[in-house]
């Protein structure tokens, strides 16, 4: 168990760093920033890796029964659009909150999603892992609490030296928590296809960690096909092309690359964690893995000055929902435990 609620714990880092480097892009719009980044992570990045990594590629995916495909798919569609009003909602909100409420959300639906196709584990270790998520949940509600705060606190400073301020909170926080839900796919496709693409995999000689890769390629690729048309619909619209014509181009594209290999390995990461936490292992990894994205996303944020100018009281709000998602998650891992 140890082990993975290690690689779950790392899987989260991962995730709450790798939307970091954005930050640091030049002459982009978010349009241009998001729609390479979404490229290479739902495609690129995902095919070189599977094509290049498992053996019986071809076999393995040909012989996947309709019906797992049916489910990957259609939950990794709805993923990919919770995924896109993830990245709009970062910048209504900034990187700390916005990890927060939406991370907060999937922990809330998509740690439960996985029962449907795994089943209630033993009335004790429910209890638990239900408690925790209560626990998870204060969190989520303390870390809104603290975004509202802020938000008046930067309101007060920018009318003071006659600034606008960024998007609306309160339509930042809307965006993340119906991305939250609609991500939540993501935790129902893995729990579908795990059996069938790890048998498959083993039987064609892989290594376990490969079921996580083979896991991975329908959900990123399905996920991505929403993506991509919305960019492309964006960047017409917005006539964004032309800023893709930058001195900083390669800088750019580097900077992108790394939060598309960030954002894939972490899924990746959270998918073979989730086989090594054993039969409750999708939704404890779960939690796990999308609590520690958000404790480093927060730290990230801080470090980053997002918080700069809010007040002792918005920071209190912050840290408390914080200590509690992570209360939350020690309750949920001490669940799997008992199992």
């Amino acid at each position: 168990m140890t082990e993975g609620v290690l690689w779950a714990i790392f899987a989260g880092l991962m995730l709450g760093l790798y939307a970091l480097p954005e930050k640091f892009t030049k002459g982009f719009k978010y349009e241009n920033t998001w729609s390479l980044f979404f490229l290479l992570t739902m495609f690129v990045v995902p095919i070189i890796a599977s094509v290049t990594l498992i053996q019986g590629f071809g076999e393995i995916f040909g012989n996947m029964p309709t019906d797992i495909w049916i489910k990957m798919g259609l939950t990794s569609f709805l993923w990919g659009i919770g995924v896109m009003m993830w990245s709009k909602a970062i910048n209504h909100i900034g990187l700390s909150l916005g990890f927060s409420i939406f991370i907060g959300t999937i922990i809330l639906v998509g740690s439960l999603l996985p029962f449907i196709e795994d089943g209630l584990p033993p009335s004790n270790v429910l209890t638990f892992i239900l408690l925790g998520i209560l626990v998870v949940l204060l969190g989520v509600i303390l870390n809104g609490k603290a975004g509202l705060t802020r938000e008046k606190d930067e309101a007060k400073i920018a009318s003071a030296e006659g600034k606008s301020t960024k998007g609306s909170m309160v339509t930042g926080i809307m965006i993340a928590v119906v991305g939250g839900l609609l991500a939540t796919g993501f935790s129902y496709a893995n729990a579908a296809g795990r059996p069938y693409l790890h048998k498959a995999s083993i039987a064609q000689g892989n290594a376990d960690w490969i079921t996580a890769v083979a896991v991975m390629f329908p959900i990123f690729l399905s996920g991505g096909i929403v993506m991509t048309a919305y960019f492309l619909w964006q960047l017409n619209a917005k006539k964004a092309w032309g800023d893709f014509k930058t001195p900083a181009f390669g800088k750019n594209l580097f900077l992108i690359l790394i939060m598309a290999v960030f954002h894939y390995a972490a899924s990746a990461l959270f998918a073979y964690a989730a086989f090594k936490l054993g039969k409750s292992g999708n939704t404890v990894g779960y939690a796990i893995f999308n609590t520690a994205c958000v404790a480093t996303a927060i730290v990230s944020g801080l470090i980053t000055k997002e918080w700069a100018s809010a007040s002792p009281k918005a920071r209190n709000f912050l840290y408390g929902g914080l200590s509690c998602m992570i209360a939350g998650i020690v309750i949920v891992a001490y669940a799997n435990g008992l199992g």
